[in-house]
């Protein structure tokens, strides 16, 4: 199956966070508090893609505030945090929203993400993912994790929809 095939019945992106939405690295403060730094583009292709009417969610084997603070600024209601299997954590939110895997697109860098990659009807990988990743991938990114990567696989699934040109003119005027 090509691509575009794939990108089609896609109505729901779960994304891991560290690594895909950042670039993975992880600062500390003199005072213990973490610091995590976001892509602006990752942001917009998110609010973009709720915008179309879609879904999206993250799923973290980490939890951290900051992750709940940048998902409540984007509107982002499925949050799952400190998910070390992830698959039945995916399984589930497509279960409640009635959804298939061929209409589910997981993002990754990891190896924790792989059982999800292999479950979803596209599985996209970070560019700078692990190696193992890459042959499960069924899109790997150009940008990195933390750099746009996110945003670049939105562009991808909308465009693939026929739905990118519809969006980009509500900015053109």
């Amino acid at each position: 199956m090509d691509l575009a095939a794939r990108c089609h019945p896609i109505q729901l992106i779960l994304s891991d966070v560290d690594g895909v939405l950042t670039d993975g690295g992880v600062i500390f403060d003199n005072q213990g508090i973490e610091i995590k730094r976001f892509h602006i583009r990752d942001g917009l292709g998110i609010k973009l893609w709720q915008k179309a009417g879609h879904h999206f969610g993250l799923i973290t084997g980490r939890a951290s505030h900051i992750v709940q603070l940048r998902a409540k600024e984007l509107g982002v209601e499925l949050v799952r945090q400190g998910i070390d299997d992830k698959l039945p954590a995916v399984k589930h939110i497509a279960t409640q929203l009635k959804l298939r895997s061929e209409e589910v697109c997981y993002v990754g860098d990891d190896l924790p993400d792989l059982p999800v990659l292999r479950w979803a009807g596209l599985a996209a990988v970070v560019t700078d993912g692990c190696e193992e990743l890459h042959g499960a991938a069924h899109y790997i990114t150009k940008a990195a994790g933390g750099r746009g990567a996110l945003r670049e696989i939105v562009e991808v699934i909308l465009k693939a929809q026929g739905r990118w040109l519809d969006i980009v003119q509500k900015y053109a005027g």
